[in-house]
């Protein structure tokens, strides 16, 4: 018996995000997002939500059409980045902003879905990450309404580490380069960043694929996330699939050009 699970459409995979849901989201910067599952959620009108990933998007794009909709209460990432909304918002007291060292976040993503509690690691320790005290929402005036609090520190082999919790979310939002209709996933170069990871961390993980294949079509090394972590798939138009934008163009002049 064959194993289907493409959705009828990226509307149809996201109307059952209820206000208050938490989600993991793929992507870095603009590389890898799930631009249209994040379109369809923002026409779908959750809001309330809590945010994990590496950075909410830029001004304009991505999660930052959330942002900016004010669909978002808490964000869960390494950094503000480019989006200048986001800073605003957090600054301002909109927003809860738990910024979290990048390759921690991954790994927190990572053995949610593994089902690891939690883990020590050295990334953090001597900081505000360690120590507490690092704010996560400010009132309107400026000052720290709340803040992260203290985690465990213990010694190993001699080096000491932090405690650090592994995150579950509600649904997880992803984008890979091919999948099969049973949801084993390829991503593409860089593309891949935080999306495997992100897809584990989601109890139903959404995934929009560039293109769907049958199962059998990917070799075994070519899948770099197994089908049991997807539930839903969205399959793209060859317009959609080739709609990636891009946050800084820039370019040089030719050799040949600088010479003459």
């Amino acid at each position: 018996m064959s194993i289907n699970k493409v959705a009828a459409s990226a509307a149809e995979a996201v109307a059952d995000i209820p206000d208050g849901a938490s989600l993991a989201v793929g992507g870095f910067g603009l590389s890898g997002i799930p631009k249209f599952l994040i379109d369809a959620l923002l026409a779908q009108g959750a809001g309330n939500l809590t945010i994990v990933s590496n950075n909410c998007g830029v001004d304009g794009a991505g999660l930052g059409l959330l942002l900016e909709a004010r669909r978002i209460d808490t964000v869960i990432a390494s950094y503000i980045g480019e989006n200048k909304e986001f800073g605003r918002q957090f600054l301002a007291g909109e927003v809860t902003v738990e910024l979290t060292p990048q390759g921690t976040l991954a790994e927190r993503m990572r053995a949610g879905g593994s089902g690891i509690g939690a883990f020590f690691t050295p990334t953090g320790v001597g900081t505000l990450v360690a120590d507490g005290g690092l704010p996560w929402r400010y009132n309107s005036d400026g000052s720290v309404a709340l803040a992260s609090p203290a985690k465990e520190v213990r010694t190993f082999n001699g080096q000491e580490m932090v405690l650090e919790e592994s995150i579950v979310t509600d649904y997880a939002l992803v984008r890979a380069a091919v999948v099969d209709t049973a949801g084993n996933c390829c991503f593409h170069a860089a593309a891949r960043n935080f999306n495997p990871p992100a897809a584990m961390s989601g109890r139903i993980t959404i995934v929009e694929a560039e293109k769907v294949v049958e199962v059998g079509e990917l070799g075994p090394d070519q899948i770099h996330l197994p089908g049991i972590f997807v539930k839903r798939i969205v399959a793209l138009t060859p317009e959609q699939a080739a709609d990636k934008g891009i946050e800084h163009r820039t370019i040089r002049e030719r050799p040949a050009a600088v010479s003459a």
